[in-house]
């Protein structure tokens, strides 16, 4: 059966399905949740240990994020399982965001192996906190998440004139305006 839509039929239909990925972006609102406060919680953290208990193992509050990519891996198998309809724009969100996770893994490999190491890590960080929420926002037309892709992409051109210690605070501030603050406002819109 062939449908044929009218120019103003295809535009109504590429809203909804925008609406409806928005709305499930809003129940999934728990990974920019989640991702960003157990985030902000280890760079605050990292921050307290190193600058003000002067802790030489101050990096191993990332250790927070092994059992958060579990979380999010059982938590995504059992919605995938519950709900089988795909939409284009879900699909490439989750195309975007296995990227990115994939690129800060690699990026994190890169940065331990190279010659300096972590004091150079947070201005590429913030960089790409940036660029997933920007496009996410651009996708989804969601205002929050293209604000919070600017203002990131600011804060990591701000971090390279600053010392990696208060890079740490930047990188706070790029996932509290790029992650939680968005989230919160996608699981407000939902309900």
């Amino acid at each position: 059966m062939e449908n044929n839509f009218s120019p103003q039929q295809s535009l109504d239909l590429i809203q909804e399905m925008i609406s409806k990925t928005k709305a499930n972006l809003g129940e999934n609102s728990i990974y920019f949740l989640l991702w960003g406060w157990v985030t902000f919680l280890a760079i605050i953290g990292q921050f307290f240990l190193k600058v003000v208990l002067g802790n030489e193992h101050h990096y191993l509050v990332w250790l927070l994020t092994i059992p958060t990519a579990i979380i999010t891996i059982i938590y995504s198998a059992r919605r995938h399982n519950k709900h089988k309809v795909k939409t284009y724009i879900g699909e490439s969100m989750s195309y975007l965001w296995t990227g990115i996770g994939i690129s800060f893994f690699i990026l994190s490999m890169i940065i331990s192996n190279s010659s300096g190491g972590w004091a150079n890590a947070w201005p590429f960080f913030i960089l790409m906190y940036g660029l997933g929420t920007f496009v996410s926002g651009m996708i989804l037309k969601f205002r929050p998440l293209v604000i919070g892709g600017v203002i990131s992409w600011v804060l990591s051109l701000v971090s390279v004139f600053v010392a990696f210690d208060y890079q740490l605070l930047l990188a706070a501030a790029a996932i509290l305006s790029s992650y939680i603050i968005p989230g919160h406002l996608l699981r407000s819109n939902n309900k």
